[in-house]
C-alpha cells in the first residue's frame, strides 16, 4: 500500500478496526441502493417516455451507467482504502478543495437529504400499517410560517410521520454507534430481507401474476412511441434521472474502505457484485410491472390496471402491481416490504456516510472533534451524531426532497470528475499501488461519461430548476473552505 493509502497513525487515539468482509461490503452495497425507487420511479418514466421498450431501456442503462461508474471508483476504492471514499478519491486527484466541495455538499444536502428522504418514505409506508402514523395527524402544530427575507412558507408542526421518520434516524445511528459489527449485521439482515421480497415479487408476477391483457398491451407492440427523434431523446435523458438515482448510493461502501478486510481483493468484488445484482433485479422487476399492468392507463381509473403504470396510485407502481397479484392483502404485504427497504437503506448510509465527515476532520477541513473514535466500539460516534442531528432537522424542515432535486445535476458532476479524476492519477501517479485495474480502460470510463453527459446536458437545457441551485450549494462551500483553512492555519499558529 502507498504511503498515501495508509490511515494516520497514532499511539494515542484510537482508530477505526477493520470488521467487514466481502458479504457485509457486498450487503451494504446492495442495501443502500434498493431503498423506495425502485417501487415508484417508473410511474413517472412511464408518463415522460409511454413506451415499454424505452421504460425497459432507460432502466438497462441505468445499469450500464451505475456499473461503468463503479468499476472505475473499483480501483480507486482498491488504491485509497481509507474512510472517505468519494472525498479521498477528489483530493488526492485534484486536491483539498475539490474533496472539501463534495464533501461540504454531500454533509449538507446530499447524504443527510437523503438519509430524511428515505426516513420520510419508512414512515409514509409504516402508516399504511399503523394508521396512527400520518402526515396529518399532528403533535404540535404552530400553524404557517414565512422566513425571513423570504417568501417560502412552511407548516410550523411535527405530524406523527415526522416522529417516526426521526425516531428511525436516531435508532438506527445509535446502533451504528456501538461498533462496525453491529451495524453489519442489522446491514446483512434487512439487505438479505428486502432482496427476497423483490425478487419474490419477481417470480411471483412472473409464475402467477402475469396478466393477458398487459401482456399483449405492452409486449405485443413493445417499441410504440420509441421514434429516436430529437424531442423524444430530450425526454428519455430526463426520464433517465429517476432509474439512475433509485441506482444511486452503491458507493456508499468506499466510505467505509478503512473497515474492510483486505481492501485490495473486497471492495472491487463488492461493488461490481452489488451493482451487478441490484440491477439485474431492477430490470426484472420493470419487466414484471409491464407483465402486470398495462403501460397506459388513466388518473381516473378506479382500479389498479385501469390507472396503469403510468398513472399508479401516488406512482405506487410496486404497491399496485402487488394488489393485482396478492388482492386487498397486497397493499399491506407491499407496505411492509418498503419498510424493511427503507430501514435497511438508511441503515447503510448512516454507517457508511458519516466516515467522510469523519475523514475530512481527519484532515482538518471539519469540527475537530468529529474525528473522534469511540475507545471501545470504535466508531465515528460524533460524526454519526452530527450527521445524524441534521438529517433530523432536514426531516422537520420539509424541504429535503427540494433539496435533493436541486442537488441531482451536482452529484453527477461530482461523479464525472471523479472518474475523470482515475484518468489524472494514472498519469500524475503512474507508481501507486493498485491491487485492481478498472476492467475496460478507458471505453468503460468512455461509457460513462457519455451517459452521464448527455443526461447531464438535458437537465442543464431543459431542466434548469434541476442545475443551477445545486451548483450554487456547491459553490457556495468556496468562500466555507478558504474561511476554514485560515482558522485552521490561524489556530495552528497561536
Amino acid at each position: 500500500m502507498s504511503d498515501q493509502a495508509k490511515p494516520p497513525a497514532s499511539s494515542e487515539a484510537p482508530q477505526l478496526v477493520r470488521g467487514l468482509g466481502l458479504l457485509d461490503s457486498t450487503m451494504i452495497v446492495m442495501g443502500s441502493m434498493i431503498g423506495s425507487g425502485i417501487f415508484i420511479v417508473s410511474a413517472d418514466v412511464a408518463r415522460q417516455i409511454p413506451s415499454p421498450a424505452l421504460l425497459v431501456l432507460a432502466w438497462v442503462l441505468a445499469g450500464v451507467f451505475t456499473q461503468a461508474c463503479a468499476l472505475g471508483f473499483a480501483e480507486l476504492a482498491a488504491a485509497f482504502p481509507r474512510a472517505g471514499g468519494q472525498y479521498t478519491y477528489l483530493r488526492e486527484s485534484f486536491g483539498p478543495l475539490m474533496g472539501f466541495l463534495f464533501g461540504w455538499t454531500l454533509f449538507l444536502v446530499i447524504n443527510t437529504g437523503t438519509i430524511a428522504a428515505v426516513a420520510v418514505a419508512f414512515a409514509r409506508f409504516l402508516g399504511v400499517l399503523v394508521p396512527a402514523v400520518s402526515s396529518t395527524s399532528y403533535l404540535v402544530n404552530w400553524g404557517e410560517v414565512t422566513l425571513p427575507f423570504t417568501a417560502h412558507r412552511f407548516l410550523a408542526a411535527i405530524s406523527t410521520q415526522q416522529l417516526a421518520a426521526i425516531l428511525s434516524i436516531v435508532v438506527l445511528t445509535v446502533i451504528n454507534c456501538f461498533g462496525i459489527r453491529l451495524g453489519a449485521i442489522v446491514q446483512n439482515i434487512f439487505t438479505f430481507t428486502k432482496t427476497g421480497a423483490l425478487l419474490a415479487l419477481a417470480l411471483v408476477g412472473v409464475l402467477v401474476g402475469w396478466n393477458a391483457q398487459a401482456v399483449e398491451v405492452n409486449f405485443g407492440d413493445f417499441w410504440r412511441n420509441a421514434e429516436w427523434s430529437g424531442p423524444t431523446l430530450i425526454a428519455f435523458g430526463a426520464a433517465m434521472v429517476g432509474p439512475i438515482f433509485a441506482a444511486d448510493a452503491w458507493y456508499q461502501i468506499a466510505y467505509t474502505a478503512e473497515e474492510v478486510k483486505n481492501p485490495g481483493r473486497n471492495l472491487p468484488l463488492s461493488l461490481v457484485l452489488g451493482v451487478g445484482i441490484v440491477c439485474a433485479l431492477y430490470v426484472l422487476t420493470n419487466f414484471v410491472y409491464l407483465g402486470v399492468l398495462p403501460l397506459e392507463g388513466s388518473p381516473d381509473g378506479a382500479t389498479p390496471l385501469a390507472r396503469g403504470i403510468q398513472h399508479a396510485a401516488e406512482d405506487r407502481v410496486g404497491t399496485a402491481t402487488a394488489q393485482v397479484i396478492f388482492g386487498p392483502v397486497g397493499l399491506a404485504l407491499m407496505a411492509l416490504a418498503v419498510v424493511i427497504s427503507t430501514f435497511g437503506c438508511n441503515n447503510g448510509i448512516i454507517l457508511s456516510g458519516a466516515r467522510v465527515f469523519y475523514a475530512m476532520a481527519r484532515d482538518k477541513l471539519f469540527f475537530a472533534s468529529v474525528a473522534k473514535v469511540h475507545p471501545r466500539y470504535r466508531t465515528p460516534v460524533i460524526a454519526l451524531a452530527v450527521q445524524g442531528v441534521w438529517s433530523c432537522l432536514l426531516t422537520l424542515s420539509g424541504s429535503y426532497s427540494q433539496l435533493l432535486d436541486y442537488i441531482t445535476f451536482a452529484v453527477l458532476l461530482f461523479n464525472i470528475v471523479t472518474i475523470l479524476g482515475l484518468v489524472v492519477l494514472r498519469y500524475k501517479r503512474p507508481d501507486l499501488d493498485r491491487p485492481y485495474r478498472t476492467w475496460g480502460y478507458p471505453y468503460v470510463l468512455i461509457l460513462f461519461v457519455a451517459i452521464a453527459g448527455f443526461v447531464a446536458a438535458v437537465l442543464l437545457l431543459y431542466k434548469p430548476l434541476y442545475t443551477w441551485p445545486g451548483l450554487i450549494i456547491v459553490f457556495c462551500g468556496v468562500p466555507v473552505y478558504y474561511l476554514w483553512r485560515r482558522s485552521g492555519e490561524a489556530h495552528a499558529g497561536g
